[in-house]
């Protein structure tokens, strides 16, 4: 099990939940090596990768959207595992559904939504994948709410995060 100083741990939740998330996070990405591989995904149990993937799709989607969250490779770990299912069994059922909706819309244009794009092309996904715009307008407005359920059983939870030390 990952090792997090309770220290560290305290002094994240000081700033707040987006900082005591990524305490966990960074702990799992150190772990890993920075990135998560075929030869590394079992090192982390599937509480942690429901964060990691939590992380990735927060942080994508916040920059670029789903489009962005795909066309970087993060599209198969977070719609092909059961990371909507884990988040709507810790509390956080807007965003659980919202993921589901956008494995729908994955799921039927996956080929085309990960194929290698040239910049322009990958602009033109923007306009020919606006069934995305609606997810992302709904998730900027339950973020914050979600995000906070998550921290939450986080924190009821740790020792299915991380090993706790002094």
């Amino acid at each position: 099990m990952i090792q997090i100083a309770e220290s560290k741990i305290i002094e994240a939740a000081e700033k707040g939940m987006d900082e005591f998330l990524k305490v966990f996070t960074d702990a799992y990405l150190e772990e890993l090596g920075g990135d998560i591989t075929n030869d590394n995904i079992d090192k982390l149990n599937g509480y942690q990768h429901t964060l990691l993937a939590l992380r990735f799709f927060v942080e994508e989607i916040n920059i670029g959207g789903f489009v962005q969250l795909i066309q970087n490779g993060y599209g198969g770990y977070i719609f092909d595992n059961p990371t909507a299912k884990s988040l709507r069994l810790m509390g956080a059922k807007g965003l659980s559904k919202l993921i589901y909706k956008a494995k729908e819309i994955y799921d039927a244009h996956r080929e085309e939504l990960e194929r290698e794009t040239t910049e322009e092309e990958f602009m033109a996904m923007y306009v020919e994948f606006e069934q995305f715009d609606e997810l992302e307008e709904k998730f900027f407005y339950i973020e914050e709410e979600e995000t906070l359920i998550v921290a939450q059983y986080v924190d009821e939870n740790l020792e299915d995060f991380a090993e706790i030390v002094s």
